[in-house]
């Protein structure tokens, strides 16, 4: 897992963490049921507060994205997981939409959109 703060960014710390480990996780870098390190751990390697990390990972195990193992720590939600199965399809839906207005912004028409969809999925 790899994560980059940058002091410049508009969003919050904590929101930078989650927005990296989301995506790791989405995109399989961070691995199903995968040991997360602990707060305290992340928020040395950081070189932030434990309150930052706490929230991160709070606000990750609200969205589904991770649990919480007493006595054990923090893991990467499994893919069956009904919360992470539906943030996972919000993002999709998320990404398509926004796909969408800006083919329609290039000028594309929908089969033009569309064609381009079916050539990215192919390949």
């Amino acid at each position: 897992m790899k994560i980059v703060i940058k002091n410049k960014s508009e969003l919050p710390i904590y929101e930078q963490i989650e927005q990296q480990m989301k995506a790791q996780i989405l995109d399989g870098t961070i691995a199903e049921e995968e040991q997360l390190p602990s707060i305290r751990q992340l928020a040395r390697d950081l070189k932030i507060s434990v309150i930052t990390t706490t929230r991160a990972y709070n606000d990750l195990a609200d969205e589904g994205f991770i649990i919480s193992v007493a006595g054990k720590g923090y893991f990467t939600a499994p893919r069956n997981n009904e919360l992470l199965r539906e943030r996972m399809l919000f993002e999709m839906e998320d990404g398509l939409e926004k796909a969408v207005t800006n083919g329609r912004n290039a000028g594309l028409s929908d089969e033009d959109i569309i064609a381009a969809l079916k050539k990215f999925m192919e390949g």
